[in-house]
């Protein structure tokens, strides 16, 4: 599943289980479709910057891999969700300097609307 984010700024899609795990550490409820108002965005803002701090903290340490398999296994688990979250977080900046709501919802549904 893909969901994707948009305003009148710009468009990011992301993996479902990657965005649904952003959107609660925003405080939303992860429900799909949503939207976040303008007025909203700072503080969700604030809070998925508090989460992914966070987060990041109580990662383990990455571990040197002992065959090429487990190199690129361990490269998919270093990207971190700050990582991910990181176009998303654009949208939102960008979306709160242009004073626009961003709304979300499954790829392949019927398209968003202003």
């Amino acid at each position: 599943m893909l969901i994707t984010f948009e305003s009148k700024v710009g468009r990011v899609t992301l993996f479902g289980d990657v965005a649904l795990r952003l959107l609660k550490m925003m405080g939303n409820s992860g429900t799909v479709p949503g939207a976040l108002l303008a007025r909203d965005i700072p503080e969700a803002l604030d809070r998925l910057e508090a989460a992914l701090a966070e987060a990041e903290a109580a990662r383990p340490p990455a571990q040197a891999s002992t065959s090429p398999e487990d190199d690129d296994e361990e490269k998919e688990d270093r990207l971190s969700l700050r990582v991910r979250a990181f176009p998303l977080i654009g949208l939102f900046k960008d979306a709160l300097k242009h004073d626009c709501d961003v709304l979300w919802e499954q790829e392949g549904e019927a398209p968003l609307k202003f």
